[in-house]
């Protein structure tokens, strides 16, 4: 898999990525963006949902502080996106743990996402399995989300990435892990979320989501390495995170560490 070419296609067309996302992290995701070489686009009004939808490049899905109007938004940009062939990304944020949000999120995930990402308590229990989570936080590890997210992947035709120590890329077919350091994300807001909204980006410009995902998980741990060693906390992380982001060569996704595991 030539991972680089993948960045380097996302750096030289700047996708347009539409992201219907969470309050809290709407600005972080945008600069995640802006930093990395994409175009970020933040609305979540219905009416407009549409349109944007089939307008943009790829469209984020991000279910961490969702209103009546918003759900209302997003299932309007999910038809739309369907319809027009624009790829779409599901974050199903806290799903599980909360009734309305699993509901629409599996209602949805029927609309052939190309890419589900989430910790491994959201994945499992997305899939209908037991999970423990406290919050947005897993409690789960990835290696115990792995069969419920190829489950996933058979069900929806899609690719699933589970979040980690090591994160877990996975299609119907396949699974790589992905070895970077990203503790350091962890520790401020918007981490994952952002996550979410680059891996749209990626699967954009590329034709293969499950190297794309590859791709941008990997460039995005080894942005969070840099930035670990360049702060002293998490408020100093943040800013030298979105300054790694920008910083970092595709070239450098030559060097990332992963493993493909059997399916079982």
């Amino acid at each position: 898999m030539a991972l680089h070419a993948v960045a380097q296609e996302y750096r030289q067309q700047s996708p347009l990525v539409f992201c219907l996302t969470n309050t809290v992290v709407t600005n972080f995701t945008a600069n995640v963006l802006l930093a990395s070489g994409a175009s970020p686009a933040m609305t979540d009004l219905p009416g407009e949902a549409g349109p944007f939808a089939k307008a943009a490049s790829a469209v984020l899905v991000n279910l961490g502080t969702p209103s009546t109007e918003q759900l209302a938004a997003m299932e309007e940009a999910v038809q739309s996106a369907s319809a027009a062939g624009t790829p779409w990304i599901l974050d199903p944020v806290a799903v599980g743990a909360l009734p309305v949000r699993t509901d629409f999120a599996r209602r949805i995930a029927r609309q052939r996402p190309a890419l589900i990402r989430g910790n491994a308590s959201e994945i499992l229990a997305l899939a209908g399995r037991q999970s423990a989570s406290r919050g947005v936080d897993a409690l789960d590890d990835v290696s115990a989300a792995l069969a419920a997210g190829r489950d996933l992947a058979q069900q929806h035709d899609c690719v699933v990435a589970i979040s980690g120590q090591s994160d877990a890329i996975i299609d119907a077919t396949r699974t790589v892990l992905v070895h970077t350091n990203g503790i350091g994300l962890t520790r401020i807001t918007g981490g994952g979320c952002a996550l979410g909204a680059f891996c749209a980006g990626m699967i954009a410009v590329h034709d293969d989501p499950f190297e794309a995902a590859i791709a941008a998980h990997g460039f995005y741990g080894l942005a969070a390495e840099k930035a670990l060693k360049n702060s002293t906390g998490p408020g100093s992380f943040a800013v030298a995170f979105i300054d790694a982001l920008s910083a970092t060569d595709p070239e450098e996704l030559k060097t990332l560490k992963h493993e493909e595991l059997n399916h079982a």
